[in-house]
């Protein structure tokens, strides 16, 4: 009986997201986090074979993987601000083309340094999407912020689940500038597809980068509603790094799983974010972002802390997917962010904060 009303739901959603010609404007956007985010999270599995041709120590390597990441942090405030006085359109259509060129500059790299330096620009050019696709799913998805922007988070988990594996088994089967190169195609496709679905300006263009705008940016970002959501942010980004970064060794050595199976439940973790991430965003649509991101910390907090109790495989794999939870709070408190912050200056301030 109650399996009608929300396959209705769940029609209406959809109906909904698709109104008024918005529909492809998520799905280019998913599109693109999904390459953005995935091919980024196949840079480790790749890092075997860059370290065996380009003969990088392990701290090499490390540092390979901090330059991508660096690069797309600080590359969040400018994102952000261009997207101020360019609108989103711009932004998103030259981080996917930057992408493209850059992604294109690392598989043909044939020193240390000029692999770095197209690292760097690679998750520079990265950056400029992060922060804009907030922005634009937040301006045209007024009603339905939360789940737009899940679809699109959930978009990136499948990416995380995908590519890795997929450049992985590339690498191996033919190498890994194959694997990486293939990716550029559909970059480059995509920034055409956000130039022309995306409108030109969903927002009024901010005046020029000045003392005043500064000012605006730091009146927004310290309101004491997006000093918290931060704060929570950075707390919950802390913890996730440490867990993923650390969960396959931990089921190695602590649970003694095999290495293959270790990755597999490691990837549950990310595959269960394709479900969890739009559910958190509906949940907020409908119920509120305070609660969802209290239900989705908490949720977490209990697996984490049965973990070490838990022997056999089922429950490893059933706490893995119930510490994925966790992930349903960057769409829950990036669209309360953006909601949060000045309409003139969402952009800089988003980007600003995303940076922390």
């Amino acid at each position: 009986m109650t399996s009608v009303p929300r396959t209705r739901t769940v029609r209406a959603v959809l109906r909904d997201l698709c109104r008024d010609g918005r529909g492809p404007v998520l799905l280019f956007v998913a599109a693109g986090w999904f390459f953005s985010l995935g091919v980024r999270l196949a840079y480790p599995t790749l890092l075997p074979y860059v370290r065996a041709e380009f003969g990088l120590g392990l701290t090499a390597a490390g540092l390979l993987i901090t330059t991508l990441w660096t690069a797309y942090a600080l590359g969040q405030f400018p994102g952000g601000i261009l997207r101020d006085r360019l609108g989103d359109r711009a932004v998103l259509t030259a981080s996917t083309a930057l992408s493209a060129v850059t992604l294109l500059a690392v598989a043909l790299s044939r020193t240390a340094p000029t692999l770095f330096a197209a690292t760097m620009l690679f998750g520079f050019g990265t950056a400029l999407f992060g922060t804009a696709r907030f922005t634009v799913l937040a301006d045209i998805y007024e009603d339905r912020e939360g789940v737009a922007i899940g679809i699109t988070m959930a978009a990136g988990n499948v990416g995380n689940v995908v590519l890795p594996v997929a450049a992985t088994l590339i690498a191996t089967a033919l190498a890994w500038r194959v694997g990486l190169g293939l990716a550029v195609p559909f970059f480059a496709v995509f920034a055409l597809g956000l130039w022309r679905v995306v409108p030109g300006r969903t927002v009024e263009a901010g005046g020029a980068l000045s003392a005043h705008t500064l000012a605006r940016i730091r009146s927004g970002v310290t309101r004491r509603p997006v000093i918290v959501a931060t704060g929570a942010l950075l707390l919950v980004h802390f913890a996730w790094q440490g867990f993923t970064g650390f969960y396959p060794t931990y089921l190695v050595e602590r649970k003694g799983l095999d290495p293959n199976v270790a990755a597999a439940v490691y990837g549950l973790f990310f595959a269960s974010g394709i479900v969890v991430q739009p559910v958190a965003g509906a949940g907020s649509d409908r119920y509120g972002p305070r609660p969802t991101l209290l239900a989705a910390i908490g949720a977490a907090v209990v697996a984490l802390a049965v973990l070490p109790f838990a022997g056999s495989l089922p429950a490893l794999a059933a706490l893995t997917v119930l510490a994925s939870s966790v992930l349903g709070v960057v769409p829950v408190g990036n669209a309360y962010l953006v909601a949060a912050l000045p309409a003139d200056v969402e952009g800089g301030g988003l980007g600003l904060v995303r940076t922390v």
